[in-house]
């Protein structure tokens, strides 16, 4: 088994749910309910949207092939060959975290004894662990292959798909699948045998929607980018309508048999249903009451009288509201199957930041200086301790109130900047952008035009609060399509960080602690980079770059070998704005921990939004919604791998406080009150200088 490119991401982080899922099925090998399937884990995730057809590649489809072969019946029927899959993954699981446990207290051992012995099993057991996680990943993508394949009809069954909607309130249905849905003809597939594939160009909102429930349609990543996109053609509660429709007319008749179309239109409609609420409830139904409680009634009411599957629903929803409702307090409990994985996984992630460190950097595309110097001891201890896996500080944005006083940062004032390390401070400043970016959803970088987002550094004027944002301008969404506004707290939280390095610099009283300040702050983004935080890499530039900041005299004092990690900032904005998925590229994305730039990526979607969304004949372009869902995709993906770093507690407090007390400074009349920002003429230059002038002006007059 080799790790597949196309997982489901990081595997520590995926495996811990299914397993206890697992645990609970394994007595049982068939579902409990023969119409309405065990449902586990619906949600396709980032890396369907984003590779498409190609997340399933040869291999998963030779091994699920020859799944059972080696048993006496040499062709096993699809339920036994899913019964055997989750006991293998339940398996290998539990192997996995057996072995994180025992090279944690191998590591405590070689800690307390540094014996040789110990030291010299620590790489074998490194590699062992990347072997599993390999397996672990590959059967959790086998098994999505699995669930992907199940309840899809033919396409020539697509009309009967749409009027099963006895109730449909939409325009009324066309007959034949060509009034619905456009395609056009590819090569020969890679994955198939087939002479040609037929790949979705355009369709009506009605024959998209309907495509949900094509045999191949969770296979091509076609549902998750749906869940990514189709707020520019319906609206949350026009997609819902079509979902309780189907369900609807086909719940009291669907059969036994899970060959009939009833049956698989019945079932499809809950599949994506549920991966709905997995996937978007944050954006969707957290926002919106009325839509969520349209669900909810008709969950109670229609689907909890005939089986469990509606107390299911109804737990999952519970779930995510307890989810989005803990999500800005870190110490709640988010998912209880989680939590004794929890120290096992950040320790893997740990190793394998620890394995792929050297190659990254090797492969960087811009070149990197070696300015930093070595961690301290005490520092590179302290990721392996408990500490590194501690919860983190219960505020949504570097402008709430933390437990020290303003007065009190004030009194610190920048000192506290120039005596701890840029190390240090990089770690601090990146598990606080880290708060606030495993907050935003993919969907929040959609129709960012409508919140006056805008190409230039500061997207939001500070004048202008988010809640009077005109969204009649530009708007791609359906006007009665409810959108969530995080990105413009995402974008000022960015601002406010520029305005507090330009404060802090400018502020400074003599032109030796301005240098010092801008070293500090030029080695911090160097290292925000080469941590690939470029978030906060970005933010410090552009603070840098504020008009007042790059004419202080402190720069022309500043060492050289300094001076150039500016040139190389701009190196690296330049290659942000390159490409929208230069950070996809390779493997390091899936390793590494990333936090994109949420300006650069909004303008990235922005100019992908740009052109019509419709043909002439009023069809929507699915190609430009799926290279939409493609880039916006990478937030899920950049979401899976978490910074380890230990959270000093005093120092975020600290720094939240300078943040929040700049945040909405004028730099220019902070600037107007420090002489050290002003070229100096000495005294005795300027008296010759006058001299000089005076005498040219009597010179004249003689």
């Amino acid at each position: 088994l080799q790790s597949n490119s196309c997982g489901p991401g990081f595997a520590g982080e995926n495996t811990s749910s299914e397993e206890q899922a697992m645990i609970k099925t394994a007595g049982n090998k068939y579902p409990a309910s023969p119409s309405l399937p065990d449902f586990c884990g619906c949600s396709p995730g980032w890396s369907s949207a984003f590779y498409g057809a190609e997340c399933f590649d040869s291999e998963v489809h030779s091994y699920l092939k020859n799944l059972g072969k080696q048993k006496s019946s040499e062709s096993q029927n699809i339920d036994a060959k899913k019964v055997e899959l989750e006991q293998l993954l339940m398996m290998e699981t539990k192997n996995y975290r057996k072995t994180i446990k025992f090279y944690q207290k191998l590591l405590q051992k070689e800690r307390r004894s540094k014996g040789p012995e110990t030291k010299s099993m620590l790489p074998k057991l490194r590699g062992q662990l990347q072997e599993m996680k390999s397996k672990v990943q590959f059967l959790e993508l086998v098994k999505k292959y699995v669930q992907a394949k199940q309840w899809g009809v033919e396409s020539y069954v697509l009309p009967t798909v749409i009027h099963n909607g006895k109730t449909d309130t939409m325009d009324m249905a066309p007959t034949d699948e060509s009034s619905l849905l456009l395609y056009y003809n590819t090569e020969k597939h890679q994955c198939n045998n087939q002479n040609g594939v037929r790949v979705l160009q355009a369709g009506t909102p009605l024959g998209l929607m309907a495509y949900l429930y094509s045999r191949n349609a969770f296979l091509e990543g076609y549902v998750q980018q749906f869940l990514y996109t189709f707020r520019y053609f319906c609206t949350q509660e026009e997609f819902l309508q079509f979902l309780l429709d189907r369900i609807s007319s086909t719940l009291s008749s669907a059969s036994l048999d899970p060959s009939t179309s009833l049956t698989k239109i019945c079932n499809r409609s809950f599949y994506i249903l549920q991966a709905w609420i997995e996937d978007c409830y944050s954006v969707d139904f957290a926002t919106n009451t009325d839509l969520l409680g349209t669900l909810k009634e008709f969950i109670s009411s229609k689907v909890a009288s005939l089986n469990g599957y509606g107390e299911r629903l109804l737990s999952l929803l519970e779930d995510a509201s307890a989810r989005k409702g803990g999500s800005a307090d870190q110490c709640s409990s988010m998912e209880k199957c989680e939590e004794e994985s929890e120290e096992g996984r950040k320790t893997l992630h740990s190793l394998c930041k620890k394995l792929s460190e050297d190659v990254s950097r090797k492969n960087f595309y811009w070149k990197l200086s070696k300015g930093m110097g070595p961690i301290a001891q005490y520092q590179r201890e302290q990721l392996h301790t408990g500490s590194a896996v501690l919860p983190k500080p219960c505020c949504s944005s570097f402008t709430e109130e933390s437990s020290v006083s303003s007065a009190r940062a004030d009194e610190v004032g920048p000192f506290l900047l120039i005596e701890c390390s840029a190390q240090q401070l990089c770690w601090q400043l990146t598990l606080l952008q880290q708060d606030i970016f495993n907050k935003c959803h993919p969907v929040h970088f959609l129709n960012s035009r409508a919140l006056g987002v805008k190409d230039k550094c500061v997207a939001v004027p500070k004048a202008v609060s988010a809640d009077t944002v005109s969204l009649k301008v530009c708007n791609l969404f359906l006007s009665k399509c409810i959108q969530d506004q995080y990105l413009l707290q995402l974008l000022k939280n960015a601002d406010s960080i520029s305005t507090w390095v330009a404060a802090e610099i400018v502020t400074c009283h003599t032109a030796k602690r301005q240098v010092s300040l801008l070293s500090k702050f030029l080695l911090i983004a160097k290292c925000c980079y080469e941590q690939r935080n470029f978030a906060t890499a970005m933010q410090i530039l552009a603070g840098l770059e504020n008009l007042i900041v790059r004419q202080l005299p402190a720069w022309k004092i500043l060492p050289a070998k300094v001076a150039e990690i500016m040139e190389e900032l701009k190196a690296v904005e330049v290659f942000l704005k390159s490409d929208s998925l230069c950070l996809m590229e390779g493997d390091r994305f899936k390793t590494l921990p990333t936090i994109p730039s949420a300006h650069v990526l909004a303008m990235h979607v922005q100019q992908l939004e740009t052109g019509g969304f419709t043909m002439t004949n009023g069809a929507h372009k699915w190609t430009k919604l799926r290279n939409i869902a493609r880039v916006v995709s990478q937030v899920h993906a950049f979401q899976e791998n978490p910074y380890t770093y230990a959270p000093d507690f005093k120092l975020q407090s600290y720094l939240r406080q300078r943040i929040t007390r700049f945040k909405d400074a004028d730099i220019s009349a902070l600037a107007a009150d420090n002489c050290a920002n002003f070229h100096q003429i000495p005294a005795e230059k300027h008296s010759r200088k006058i001299q000089d002038t005076l005498r040219r002006m009597k010179a004249t007059f003689q």
